[in-house]
Formats: structure tokens, C-alpha cells, sequence
């Protein structure tokens, strides 16, 4: 009989792609706020109610569940929701194991790379660096601390924290907003442009989901980022080659962003490197380590 795995975060990308690497292997279940297939279960993380027939027989969960870092300005009703989504959420899934008197195999928890801060520096950071001082490492800090209530509070195993870059996909997120502008011949770097990028393709990221689910060995956290690095600016230019498409603009000024997005600006002005030997060093091999590589394979279409 395949183990049952939960997945947090149904309609996301990484989720959705996840889900059919594991569906050979694992019988796989879904939280939603609205459930429209049978292996859906509702729950309301505002309201702390969940199915719990969602917790029949899980040995495993994978938390993707959190509301979008870029999606909204950083207002404080925001910066709340930002918060909640991804702990409250974990708390609800918690509550509901000690409730069921259910210990898992593993929680595989999403994180952000940005638990290092956002401010560039020419360091590499690894998995033993102290966190950073901005929103966005709060708010990572806050998350993995969810996290690991699991594994303190004897309701999981292990916990696994996947310290996540930018995703690259054709379907959703970063790149998908860079390509029509780039396309019209109108994108352009954002702001000096040198800051580091920390990107992943997404089979990539939905690999090491895999691999850390399927290796009791992996505990603690992982950062989830290609090995080469890349800044804001190479990595335009490389989506601009990759397309045949001019790049001409001059890069928009960091002043432009701070007045449209306030201080979410500094998720996009600001970025440092990470370093990716950990969970290479335990055995996972980048299909796409290379940024053209990856690009190609994303925009061949």
C-alpha cells in the first residue's frame, strides 16, 4: 500500500507539479480552502478549521502553503498575512495531529531563501549563517520556527526546511512577468542590476520535494538554489538572449520601484548568493545548474 503524503498549498505551482512526480509512489491528498476533486480536503486557516478524514493514514506533509511575497504591497495588514498563511496554517496542521494522536514520517516544510536577509553582500551563505534583519527573514524565521514545533513537540520524525530561491517556470511567477516586456523589446534590469538572483527551475525544486520526502536521512534545513550564481541583470540579458529579442532599455530606477511597491521594492532591489553544497553533498543532482540551460528549456516554446 503507497504511503499517503498531504500537501498544503493545492493551487500553487509547486504543488501541482509536485504532485505528478509523486503520484507514482505515494497516494497524494490536497488542503484548499475549496475542494473540487476527492482527493481535496477543505480548511479555513483564518477560522482554525480543517477536515480532519484528511488525516486518515497520512505519514507525510508537505507545507507549500503561504500567500505570495510579491503579489500586494507590504502594507501591515499584509505583512500579517504574509505571517499567518505560513505559521498559523502549520499550527492548524499541528493542532489537528496531537488532536488525532498522529506522529508523522516526515514534515517537509517550504522556506525562502531570503531567511539570510535581502541586503546584497559579496558573502555565500550557507545553511549554518545566522538570519537576517529585514521583514522577509522574519517572516522565514517565523516559518521554519513552525516548522519545527513538529519535530520538538514529537509529531514528526524529522522536519525538513526547503530554503526556496525564485522559481523559474514559464507558467507562473518571476519569469513569467519578465517575458512579455522583454518580448515588445521593453525589459530592462531593475535597479543597479548587481544584486543577486538566487533562482531554481521548478523541476528542480519539485526534485528535491521529492528527494527529501522519499531520504529519512535529510533533517533540518536545505538550501533549495541553482549552484551558479546570477544577478538581476545577467539574468534579464539571458532571458532576452534565449528569446532573441534586443535589450536596449535602461534599467529602471530603483526610486521608480520603491514608489510603485513601497518596501516590497527591497525583494527586488536587493539579493544575495547561497550556497547549494548541502543537499548536493547528500546526494541530489541540479538537473538544470546551468541559467541558459534552464531558460531553454522553459522558453522553447
Amino acid at each position: 500500500m503507497k504511503e499517503v503524503v498531504l500537501i498544503t498549498g493545492a493551487n500553487g505551482l509547486i504543488a501541482h507539479e509536485l504532485s505528478k512526480k509523486l503520484e507514482k509512489d505515494f497516494t497524494v491528498r490536497f488542503l484548499t480552502r475549496k475542494k473540487q476533486n476527492e482527493n481535496q480536503f477543505e480548511w479555513d486557516i483564518k477560522a482554525q478549521t480543517i477536515d480532519e478524514s484528511a488525516f486518515e493514514n497520512i505519514e507525510h506533509v508537505i507545507h507549500l502553503a503561504g500567500a505570495n511575497i510579491s503579489e500586494k504591497r507590504w502594507t501591515n495588514e499584509r505583512k500579517k498575512e504574509l505571517i499567518s498563511s505560513r505559521v498559523d496554517s502549520a499550527k492548524l496542521i499541528l493542532n489537528t495531529l496531537r488532536k488525532k494522536n498522529i506522529k508523522l514520517k516526515s514534515f517537509v516544510s517550504a522556506s525562502g531563501i531570503n531567511y539570510y536577509g535581502t541586503k546584497t553582500t559579496d558573502k555565500i551563505f550557507n545553511e549554518k549563517d545566522d538570519p537576517g534583519n529585514d521583514f522577509l527573514s522574519e517572516v522565514v524565521v517565523l516559518w521554519e520556527r513552525a516548522a519545527d514545533d513538529f519535530k520538538e513537540q514529537n509529531l514528526a520524525e524529522r522536519v525538513v526546511k526547503i530554503r526556496t530561491a525564485v522559481v523559474l517556470s514559464e507558467k507562473d511567477g518571476a519569469l513569467k512577468k519578465m517575458i512579455p516586456t522583454i518580448k515588445l523589446g521593453i525589459g530592462s534590469p531593475l535597479g543597479s542590476g548587481k544584486q543577486y538572483m538566487p533562482w531554481i527551475h521548478i523541476n528542480d525544486i519539485c526534485s528535491i520535494y521529492e528527494f527529501a520526502l522519499k531520504n529519512s536521512a535529510l533533517d533540518g534545513a536545505y538550501n533549495a538554489t541553482s549552484p551558479q550564481h546570477t544577478t538581476n541583470e545577467n539574468f534579464t540579458k539571458k532571458i532576452a538572449e534565449v528569446l532573441k529579442k534586443p535589450l536596449f532599455m535602461p534599467n529602471v530606477q530603483s526610486f521608480i520601484l520603491k514608489l510603485v511597491f513601497g518596501e516590497l521594492a527591497s525583494a527586488l532591489l536587493e539579493g544575495s548568493r547561497a550556497s547549494s553544497d548541502k543537499i548536493q553533498n547528500a546526494g541530489f543532482t541540479f538537473e538544470f545548474p546551468d541559467l541558459k540551460i534552464a531558460l531553454e528549456d522553459l522558453l522553447k516554446n
